[in-house]
């Protein structure tokens, strides 16, 4: 029969599709959200048909609906919230739409699929992990549409911890630094995009911040961590006996961690001084 049903949003590459493959590979049902039919295709022939791939927007009620389907009445093991896209860009520059676009995929489409989820994780009881970043909890100039989502995730997943307890499912969170998936490659398009997308004069006025980042993300990708090292802790958060709230992944990850308990105006001078190397 095997160990239960988990639902993984986002697993068309990267960490989501890893935790996909793992937890097949564990013996759970894995009903893996994708948003084309060849992704799907590809991890149900990875895993030997072990996957079952479904075409999941989290943006779309009906896509979600449709999903839940394929589950019926039966409980639900585990929900992995991993879908979700990142803009780059300073606040001045980043379009309103694509603001919006950020936050309906990163937190509204997380939120209603948590929803829809909750009854099927009731019955397990199952468990929720969240894939936030530590992103969550310290911000970077020219990040601020992607991080203030993940920081929304961090206080939603505070706040669905403590909701949840009367009925014993468990709410955890993963904080990641830099891992090794597309979302590097992703970032520097819509980089570019923006670029070609704001007026020469409007983008020169944060040259430097974006030139920056370009190298940034350029380096952290060349030095990411493998997505087994956040698949690892995806595997406690959803087997161990005691699941901790947060878990965090990465030296990088802890460097911001230490670096916040500096006085405000300290960090943004040590962030400020790099940014203008």
């Amino acid at each position: 029969m095997g160990k239960g049903i988990i639902l993984v949003t986002g697993a068309s590459t990267g960490i989501g599709r890893a935790c996909a493959l793992r937890f097949a590979e564990l013996g759970y049902r894995v009903l893996a959200g994708v948003r084309k039919v060849s992704d799907g295709e590809a991890l149900r022939t990875e895993s030997a048909g072990r996957i079952e791939p479904v075409l999941l927007d989290v943006t779309s009620a009906e896509s979600i609906a449709n999903t839940l389907a394929a589950v019926g009445d039966q409980p639900l093991a585990g929900l992995i919230n991993n879908a979700g896209i990142a803009t780059v860009g300073p606040l001045e520059l980043v379009p309103v739409e694509a603001w919006r676009k950020q936050f309906e995929v990163n937190v509204i489409g997380l939120v209603a699929v948590t929803q829809a989820c909750i009854p099927l994780l009731r019955r397990g009881p199952g468990r929720i992990v969240n894939i936030g970043s530590i992103a969550g909890r310290s911000a970077l100039p020219g990040s601020g549409a992607y991080d203030s989502t993940k920081f929304a995730v961090e206080a939603i997943s505070d706040a669905l911890r403590m909701e949840l307890h009367p009925w014993r499912i468990s709410v955890s969170l993963i904080e990641p630094g830099d891992i090794a998936t597309p979302i590097w490659e992703k970032c520097l398009r819509t980089a570019d995009d923006l670029n070609r997308q704001v007026a020469p004069e409007r983008y020169a006025l944060y040259s430097r911040l974006m030139t920056k980042a370009r190298q940034e993300a350029q380096q952290a990708a060349r030095k990411a961590l493998p997505v087994s090292a956040v698949v690892k802790v995806v595997e406690k958060a959803m087997t161990a006996r005691k699941p901790k709230a947060r878990y965090v992944v990465g030296r990088d990850a802890w460097m911001w961690l230490l670096l916040n308990w500096l006085p405000d105006r300290w960090r943004d001078w040590l962030i400020l001084r790099e940014i203008n190397k």
